[in-house]
């Protein structure tokens, strides 16, 4: 059974986003991957469950 909750759960939803893209503005290439490698592990380890990781990955895979 799903766990994972995709549906905004930001008061403000572009707010997130815009706070997402700014971190990576003026990163090289290389460096955001680094900053988005970094910010999935540690909001994976915030999410603290293997079930639910597993299916954010799934569900990010099928997104391609």
């Amino acid at each position: 059974m799903p766990k994972l909750i995709t549906a905004s759960q930001f008061a403000d939803p572009d707010a997130a986003y815009v706070a997402l893209v700014e971190a990576r503005r003026g990163l090289s290439v290389e460096a955001a991957a680094a900053l988005d490698t970094k910010l999935a592990l540690i909001l994976a380890n915030h999410i603290g469950d293997i079930d639910v990781l597993k299916e954010a990955i799934a569900l990010a895979k099928d997104a391609n």
